[in-house]
């Protein structure tokens, strides 16, 4: 058994509860890469008090309890230690596909907003527990709604006889205060009255958001804004002229991490064919060691797979990949600014 952990964070019965289903600080403004960069965010690596723990450093960092346990698995997720370092894993390559209105990648545990001015936005999610999946497939937001009341589905009622038809606004409400209806009736993206369970499986098929996120997610969407589901634990995409492979858990794998502290190695479908066919002809300087090991950790961090001409094929170390992802995000960083600089300055030159 591969990723052990030192204690697993077993899923607490009253998050089981919520909707088909505090603290935290407003969503952080995202760093903003230029159009086409297909990666948002930026890698970072913090020093741990001695009074941390991952789940409260997840909602503390705007991140999902699962895939920061993933990225440091060498950490006691209840008690890190004074000074350990914690990787944030805040860099994410942007999901597969048409990158319009909402796309929700299951395995990744995040939500995708594409259709904001500023650029693509992303936050961690609850999602469905084993036997209560989420979709996979395409629909639209049909409605919106603040302080929003939640009529308990039969399933839930038969589970706890005491539940009511319906639970109105307030702190006992799993809804939150804000909520997205989908086309696929009983589902719905919405806020939690239990943020604890973001980026675990806890949910009734909903998709969950922390209170501040779906906060700043809300004013943004807009009646028939496409949402797409997903479930794709590697992705693949091109950063400013290298591939890079970003592997999370699956749905499986997750699970395991909540039940066991470890999951059990699996296979990717296809995944060498996908890889040769994104390298296209420079498909011999892929780094087949770096991908072997990207694909067995599933650590949640972009990883460059392509080697440069003369470089050794070689597993980067932590720092390497930590180091190349903060200097990636500044360059990126950087060359919008200037962009946008340029930008106002022709736009201004026009009145």
């Amino acid at each position: 058994m591969g990723h052990l952990m030192p204690r697993s964070l077993p899923v607490l019965g009253f998050l089981l509860l919520g909707a088909c289903a505090g603290f935290g600080q407003p969503a952080q403004p995202p760093v903003v890469h230029p159009e086409g960069a297909n990666i948002i965010g930026r890698q970072q690596v913090i020093a741990a008090t001695h009074e941390d723990t991952l789940i409260e450093l997840a909602r503390s960092h705007d991140l999902g309890y699962v895939e920061l346990a993933a990225a440091n698995p060498d950490i006691d997720p209840w008690l890190p230690g004074e000074g350990t370092e914690v990787v944030l894993p805040t860099a994410h390559l942007l999901p597969p596909g048409e990158q319009e209105g909402i796309v929700i990648n299951l395995a990744e545990q995040r939500l995708y907003y594409f259709d904001d001015p500023g650029g693509p936005v992303s936050f961690p999610i609850g999602v469905g527990r084993e036997g209560a999946d989420t979709p996979l497939g395409t629909t639209k937001v049909v409605r919106k709604r603040e302080d929003p009341t939640w009529h308990p589905p039969a399933s839930a009622r038969r589970e706890d006889p005491s539940l009511p038809r319906s639970v109105p606004p307030g702190p006992e409400n799993p809804l939150g205060d804000r909520a997205l209806y989908l086309g696929w009736p009983a589902y719905l993206v919405h806020g939690t009255n239990e943020p604890y369970g973001i980026g675990r499986r806890v949910s009734r098929g909903c998709i969950r958001l922390y209170p501040e996120d779906i906060r700043a997610l809300y004013p943004m969407v807009a009646k028939g804004t496409a949402v797409r589901v997903i479930d794709e634990p590697v992705k693949i995409q091109e950063v400013q002229g290298a591939l890079y492979l970003e592997a999370h858990p699956s749905l499986e794998q997750a699970s395991q991490i909540e039940e066991a502290g470890a999951f059990e190695p699996e296979s990717v479908p296809e995944v060498r064919e996908r890889l040769v066919a994104a390298a296209g002809e420079a498909a011999d300087l892929l780094n087949w060691p770096a991908i072997e090991d990207a694909l067995a950790s599933r650590r949640g961090i972009p990883v460059r797979i392509s080697l440069r001409p003369g470089e050794v094929a070689a597993v980067p170390s932590a720092a390497e990949t930590e180091g190349l992802l903060s200097s990636l995000g500044d360059q990126l960083l950087g060359a919008w600014t200037e962009l946008t600089a340029t930008t106002t300055a022709e736009a201004g030159d026009l009145e």
